[in-house]
């Protein structure tokens, strides 16, 4: 009788069972929070808010934000390097999902600039775990260039917010932050690129 009772209390809360195990998996397994968050990307969620850049007639001060960071070779590359160059830096960890989800957009927004000299685009992976950085993009056929932090990361790049990207224009000052997954294989984003770099300094 009580093996009855229980068999029927299994059938009954099937679907709950199965709920609640799907979103202990989501919220405890990275790849599988990772896979969620990429399918609500492609129904057009998680769009970055782009704002167009506007001409201004005065000149612009260059920022000095004071930012090293070095790849798994061992190259430093220094925030002074790259003024001159509109940089995308995207803040990351192996596992945090949202950064999971939105690398894939950010690898096809990489394919479209990684010939353009003008544009430099950084994936940063704060924790400097540099084996694992490297498998992680091996495992998902992604040929990012990672860096890591070689000194304080400033806070007005990241504020223990993951995933966190900013881009800069060409004299080193913030031009658009976003807190959080986005989507970054948008024109929209090629385009806000491209207005940077064609912005007189």
């Amino acid at each position: 009788m009580k093996t009855k009772y229980i068999i029927s209390m299994l059938k009954r809360n099937y679907s709950t069972i199965i709920i609640g195990a799907i979103a202990l998996i989501i919220l405890f397994v990275p790849e599988a929070k990772a896979m969620m968050h990429q399918g609500l990307m492609k129904i057009g969620l998680f769009q970055p808010k782009i704002e167009k850049t506007v001409e201004n007639t005065q000149p612009k001060t260059e920022a000095n934000y004071q930012f090293e960071m070095i790849d798994a070779d061992g190259k430093i590359t220094t925030m002074e390097e790259l003024k001159g160059k509109v940089v995308f830096l995207n803040f990351w960890a192996t596992w945090c999902g949202p950064c999971i989800a939105e690398m894939p957009t950010i690898q096809k927004l990489y394919d479209k600039f990684k010939d353009d000299k003008d544009v430099v685009i950084l994936t940063v992976e704060v924790e400097n775990k540099k084996e694992k950085a490297k498998n992680f993009m091996t495992s998902k056929n992604l040929t990012l260039p990672i860096v890591f932090p070689n000194s304080t990361i400033p806070k007005e790049f990241f504020d223990y917010a993951l995933p966190t990207t900013i881009i800069l224009d060409k004299q080193g000052n913030i031009a658009h932050t976003t807190l959080g997954m986005a989507d970054y294989s948008g024109q929209e984003v090629v385009d806000f690129l491209n207005e940077l770099k064609t912005m007189k300094n």
